[in-house]
């Protein structure tokens, strides 16, 4: 099956216009309708009123029909509801109840700019002038969705349906935790966490390098610092840069750049992880808040509540 892109994201909030403005000054561009969109990947992100936080669905991009069909005999194969829409398939995780949309959409042809010159010993890419991230002053601005990490409360029957069922492969796993997953070239678009509740963990927005990761979090922090979650940092699975920061409703939002690409499947091998490794390479250990979101207590009786 030819999956190719992680196509948009829906979240529902519980306060809509106070986490509508959080994107704006994220760097997403509002469209008339309320879709929200990045500078390659067009409409990706798509809010909508809640009584609590949570990942309402999310789409993926295949090439024709035949790879819908396939998409529907892995589903109906393993037990997972499903249902055929225009253009589409639709398929329901049993164990999270996201409903994840493959779609029918023309493949992202991002344009490679020049690359970010940086002197090193030995190495002069930059010479006579200063380096483009501090004379940089436009607004940064995501060039597309790159991953979602979503907690399930069944990790196996998640990482069944998504792996299985819609066509995701594994690309690194965290020893009882975690899974890595990806539908594109990238190392991971999709991360399945083990979790007493299901809930929304966080969204990751690729940027071009990092000095754009922290200009645009520097940006984001200027007159809200309790914006602040995590960064900056690299990550050792996955190799990326990361700086977190939260939304209004309480999820975190990512900026990202550098992360690793799986161009041939045989050559790569997965990999467990445990451990500080499992988290970052350098910057400071992740806060607590980031292994556990404060509200997860408040997300499991919403959920009982449901």
């Amino acid at each position: 099956m030819t999956l190719h892109r992680l196509g948009s994201v829906t979240i529902g909030v519980p306060n809509l216009a106070e986490t509508s403005t959080y994107y704006d000054d994220f760097g997403l561009a509002r469209e008339e309708d309320g879709w929200y969109s990045t500078v390659d990947g067009g409409r990706q992100l798509r809010l909508v009123q809640s009584r609590f936080r949570r990942l309402a669905g999310m789409t993926v991009s295949v090439d024709d029909e035949d790879d819908l069909g396939r998409a529907e005999a892995n589903l109906e194969r393993i037990g997972a509801a499903h249902r055929r829409v225009p253009g589409g398939l639709v398929g329901t995780d049993p164990a999270t109840g996201t409903e994840v949309t493959l779609k029918i959409e023309p493949r992202i042809r991002q344009t490679a700019g020049a690359p970010t010159p940086y002197n090193a010993n030995g190495r002069i890419e930059r010479p006579g002038t200063r380096a483009p991230g501090v004379l940089r002053d436009d607004r940064v601005r995501p060039k597309r969705l790159g991953h979602v990490v979503l907690g399930s409360t069944d990790f196996a029957i998640s990482q069944k349906f998504f792996v299985e069922g819609i066509g995701f492969k594994v690309s690194d796993l965290i020893r009882n935790a975690g899974a890595f997953l990806r539908c594109t070239t990238e190392h991971h678009n999709l991360l399945l966490l083990r979790s007493p509740v299901t809930y929304l963990h966080h969204t990751g927005w690729q940027v071009d390098d990092v000095d754009e990761v922290g200009r645009g979090a520097t940006s984001m922090l200027e007159d809200h610092p309790e914006r602040h979650v995590w960064g900056l940092g690299r990550h050792h699975v996955g190799s990326n840069f990361f700086w977190y920061l939260k939304d209004p409703a309480g999820n975190f939002s990512e900026y990202y750049s550098d992360t690793d690409c799986i161009l041939d499947d045989e050559l790569w091998k997965p990999e467990v992880f445990e451990g500080a490794l499992s988290f970052f390479s350098w910057g400071t250990p992740p806060p607590p808040s980031f292994l556990a979101p404060e509200d997860l207590a408040a997300l499991m009786m919403g959920a009982e509540d449901a």
